[in-house]
């Protein structure tokens, strides 16, 4: 009984365990992709033990593909030999490796999954304990199956109430960035619940335990529930049966209370996460970039979002509009009921799916003294490019209104 951190590990450990010891776990995936394997490779060359179980290894290109230099082509050529030796059969080229990853079915409530991406902490909305390491510290999971993890104390978020029209699960986290600061959770788990959780659909929840880590946090969890067996079921490949658990007489480090019905839309400026402001404060501020994308962002309800906004109407004729949708399953489904059309047709670009405009790889790269508006998890100096670009993170809706009009917009009023 405990936290659900603590809950998860004791049942892997099969022994109660608490905040503050170390174990060492099982783990069930073990995840890569293109910009992180090739070091993964050299640390397992290094030790020179063979694998231990093929079947936990996950590999995908995401982050520059299709490879946009010789240099990560040759990444990928490398990482492809790899793949063929140790006859990895987990191999994904199919958009952002979190939003494959649940999918394909490797994120079940009650598991543990490690991988070489900070933002592996996603899968926490399913009730799955996920954190992201270094490629060294994969390469030699490869190795042994297994992994040390100290048992973070909790921070529990609680959620109370319904947000305002405008105003998505997006502007709620952007505000506990600005409440917490991005040091705020350094090595904490954090636990959101209240009322908006459990009314919210898996698709906004996901947006919680993605940037749990902008905040330090290992990990963010979401105790599975209904829901999120009902999206598992129709929108992944994984089957029961599942577990379904809650935090028990947990201890909490700290409590955070917070009423989302007095929130409007907010926005992170530019150079931190932490740095939020209400969109209000910053509207008009003018806008060369919108991008609609990354693993925050860009499943199918934002799309559609963003598609309501853009029906009928054309971007800023100065604004480079970039969207990308996080796999091609969701690419397929925009596709087949039109939200496609509707960007082409409003002056919008379309990217294939994958990660390349977040980390400035390429599809979208800033140049000295541009400014970008995204739906991202981040906005770190360079992060899209040159070190003199600047990036703010909003909403998808706010996003698509910044796209009409060129500048940062309220998208209340195209609602």
């Amino acid at each position: 009984m405990g936290t659900l951190v603590e809950e998860i590990f004791s049942r892997r450990a099969g022994r109660p365990v608490r905040a503050g010891e170390i174990v060492l776990l099982d783990v069930d995936y073990i995840m890569s992709h293109d910009n992180t394997t090739p070091l993964a490779i050299k640390a397992f060359r290094e030790i020179g033990k063979p694998v231990r179980n093929v079947d936990q290894i996950v590999i995908h290109f995401d982050h520059a593909y299709p490879a946009p230099n010789l240099l990560a082509a040759e990444n990928q050529q490398k990482i492809l030999r790899f793949i063929r030796e140790q006859g990895i059969r987990h191999f994904y080229h199919r958009g952002v490796c979190h939003q494959v990853m649940i999918e394909e079915g490797f994120v079940r409530p009650g598991g543990v999954v490690i991988g070489a991406d900070s933002h592996t902490v996603t899968y926490g909305a399913l009730g799955c304990f996920s954190t992201g390491l270094g490629s060294s510290e994969i390469g030699a999971a490869w190795i042994t199956g297994k992994c040390w993890f100290r048992t973070p104390e909790t921070i529990l978020i609680r959620l109370e109430g319904r947000t305002a029209p405008g105003v998505y699960s997006k502007d709620v986290m952007l505000y506990l960035a600005g409440l917490l600061g991005m040091d705020g959770a350094t090595y904490r788990a954090l636990e959101f619940e209240g009322s908006y959780i459990r009314n919210l659909p898996v698709h906004e929840r996901l947006v919680f335990s993605n940037m749990s880590v902008e905040l330090g946090a290992k990990c963010g969890l979401i105790a599975p529930d209904e829901v999120t067996i009902q999206y598992l079921m129709r929108e992944t490949r994984a089957r029961p049966p599942f577990d379904l658990f809650a935090a028990e007489h947990p201890r909490y480090e700290r409590v955070v209370e917070l009423d989302v019905s007095t929130l409007e839309p907010q926005v992170a400026c530019h150079p931190d996460v932490d740095q939020v402001k209400p969109l209000r404060e910053v509207e008009g501020l003018p806008i060369d970039e919108v991008y609609i994308g990354t693993c925050t962002n860009a499943r199918y309800e934002d799309l559609e979002i963003a598609a309501g906004i853009f029906r009928g109407k054309q971007v800023h004729r100065f604004t480079r509009v970039l969207v990308t949708p996080a796999s091609q399953t969701i690419y397929e489904k925009a596709m087949a009921n039109g939200l496609i059309e509707v960007f082409l047709q409003a002056g919008c670009t379309v990217n294939a799916p994958g990660c390349g405009a977040c980390l400035g790889r390429h599809g979208g790269v800033l140049a000295p003294g541009e400014r970008a508006f995204t739906t991202m998890n981040r906005n770190f100096i360079g992060r899209m490019g040159s070190p003199e670009a600047e990036i703010y993170l909003g909403s998808p809706a706010a996003a698509a209104a910044t796209a009409l009009e060129g500048c940062i917009a309220d998208p209340r009023k195209y609602l």
